[in-house]
């Protein structure tokens, strides 16, 4: 199956009360892993990448990945740029044959955010590839992107935002922090609900590592059609290469820790699709 592209993905999802669950992959492993379970869920997947992620490797590895899985993939699947930072890191993802781009402007006042967005979206649209937005601001570290704190989405510039800049979709500030929380977020998911009401775009929820499942699915409810895990997926693999090694200290080959982690990893998506109730959407 061809990789796909977000848009009615995530109009399917906004319309059936479900969210589709995309996850960070820092490497083939993690893609593997995340197919493999959207394979046995029957569940739609995206696989994303950052910035920092994409300076250690190019988005044409990444890209070439993801194209040689989806040939004999059963599921339809996504690649999506996470956190665009860049005009042009966004040319060089569409370029690979990235189907789903995201910018991210929430640092920048209202108006460059706009216009920041608005040139990205202008050039995915001709390419036929939906794009993602992102105003309020979530919080925490997540790669290179570091920001001071949350910032919670307005919702009369959210529709000047949907409306001038042409997105397809929209990550929203509701108080989640990207990274490992060290204290309890202060969320409000009430707001969703008052968003979703203004706009007619699919709603993106960032930060979602370490939040509780009930939270997230009432969230869900409440209008999110899209949850982003990162930090998750790296500690369980992490934990899964240490914890071989340390049972198995004369180890020399990559694939047989490198298969561990990927179990580990394909354990955690599974979970985390069924929090997002995808499961059987695909």
């Amino acid at each position: 199956m061809p990789l796909t592209t977000t848009d009615y993905m995530l109009l399917r999802a906004r319309e059936n009360s479900y969210a589709v669950a995309a996850f960070n992959c820092e490497n083939m492993e993690m893609i593997q892993a995340v197919i493999s379970a959207g394979e046995e869920m029957n569940a739609p997947v995206i696989i994303q990448t950052t910035p920092s992620t994409i300076r250690y490797a190019t988005t044409d590895l990444f890209a070439a990945n993801a194209i040689a899985a989806a040939k004999k993939s059963k599921i339809p699947f996504a690649v999506h740029l996470d956190h665009g930072d860049s005009f042009e890191l966004a040319e060089e993802a569409l370029r690979s044959g990235y189907t789903s781009i995201m910018m991210d402007g929430s640092h920048f006042p209202l108006d460059k955010n706009i216009a920041f967005t608005k040139r990205a979206a202008e050039l995915c649209k001709s390419a036929g590839i939906p794009i993602e937005g992102e105003l309020g601001r979530v919080g925490g570290k997540e790669d290179d992107l570091v920001s001071g704190g949350c910032e919670y989405t307005d919702p009369d510039e959210a529709v000047r935002f949907v409306a001038e800049t042409g997105i397809n979709s929209l990550a929203v500030g509701i108080g989640t922090s990207h990274g490992i929380y060290k204290t309890t977020p202060v969320l409000k998911p009430e707001l969703i609900s008052i968003l979703k009401e203004k706009l007619s775009v699919p709603l993106v929820m960032h930060g979602a590592s370490g939040i509780a499942d009930d939270v997230i699915r009432d969230c869900i409810d409440r209008g999110i059609s899209k949850v982003n895990y990162a930090t998750e997926l790296r500690v369980a693999y992490t934990t899964a290469v240490r914890e071989y090694l340390i049972a198995n200290p004369d180890c020399l080959d990559p694939k047989k820790y490198g298969d561990a982690a990927r179990k580990a990893v394909k354990e955690l998506v599974i979970e985390r699709i069924t929090v997002c109730g995808c499961k059987g959407k695909a």
